[in-house]
């Protein structure tokens, strides 16, 4: 499968602080892929080198195949770009900026993508963009974005200030788009539950390294929460091989993992933990990441 986005070996620092070292990842064609990662964990430094605003310590970022900051202009019009929802010219209406910025996109521009969008908002023509709701200004440059009719869109905290009903409207007509359009999209959101309704991929990752790259529906369905009873003044190790964050709270163990029940205790057996009446639990995206990563 041809890989739209790929990193090879990305290292790099602020100072001389390491945000992570030798990253390997790609976004094949035609695929949503969520970046999740706590804050600190190098989201933002990632869009920002593939967008090209920062070069990488080390390392290679290929966009079509190409350096990320050295890309070629009839490239980069293949590309769409949301930074925090940032919108220019504020002083414009809703109906202005779409037309300033069709200008720049000849032969390529789809207005009907960027008023579809505003009427699921219910933003009207002459609205002012200073005058709405910073979520709204997210929107509003989500629907430039589209209007663009990128192959790739590489979007930082996509549903940025939305409220709970806006960002299901928009995550629906976000996915719909891409897939009856054929799109590739790249994007990150502190919201997990939005990413588990949107993205086919995820990149979950930790202070210097990524944790798991899977599909979505197979990360599902190979990790499990593990809950057992234990004598109420045992111990609990931290550092158990292929247990994630087990935690206690009186009798009861909890933990995750992706092996099997048998395997799991075989483990506990291994590491001398008492217990008993042990299951597992399938779990959401968001108690997958908060599992992989831990609460703290």
């Amino acid at each position: 499968m041809e890989n739209v986005i790929e990193c090879i070996n990305l290292t790099h620092y602020y100072g001389k602080r390491l945000i992570y070292k030798d990253l390997n990842f790609a976004v094949p064609k035609g695929r949503i892929l969520g970046l999740l990662g706590k804050n600190g964990t190098g989201k933002t430094t990632t869009i920002n080198i593939l967008s090209g605003y920062l070069k990488q310590y080390s390392g290679k970022c290929l966009i079509f195949n190409q350096p990320a900051n050295a890309i070629e202009d009839h490239t980069r019009k293949r590309i769409g770009l949301l930074i925090e929802g940032h919108v220019q010219y504020q002083f414009m209406n809703i109906e202005q900026i779409e037309k300033f910025y069709s200008a720049f996109y000849p032969g390529q521009w789809r207005r009907d993508a960027y008023y579809s969008l505003m009427d699921k908002l219910k933003v009207a023509p002459h609205q002012k963009i200073n005058k709405m709701s910073n979520g709204q200004r997210s929107q509003v440059a989500l629907g430039l974005i589209l209007a663009q009719n990128p192959e790739l869109l590489v979007l930082d905290d996509f549903s940025l200030g939305l409220d709970p009903g806006y960002r299901r409207l928009f995550v629906e007509y976000l996915r719909d788009y891409a897939k009856s359009e054929g799109k590739t999209v790249f994007l990150t959101s502190h919201i997990i539950q939005d990413m588990e309704q949107l993205i086919d991929d995820c990149i979950i990752m930790d202070y210097g390294k990524i944790l798991v790259q899977k599909p979505v529906k197979e990360l599902l369905a190979s990790i499990k929460k593990y809950r057992c009873h234990v004598p109420e003044l045992q111990p609990i190790k931290e550092n158990i091989p292929k247990l994630f964050h087990p935690e206690k709270h009186k009798i009861l163990m909890e933990f995750y993992s992706f092996e099997p029940i048998e395997e799991v205790e075989q483990i506990l057996h291994r590491e001398q933990v008492q217990y008993s009446k042990i299951w597992a639990e399938d779990i959401n995206l968001e108690d997958a990441f908060i599992g992989l990563t831990g609460k703290y």
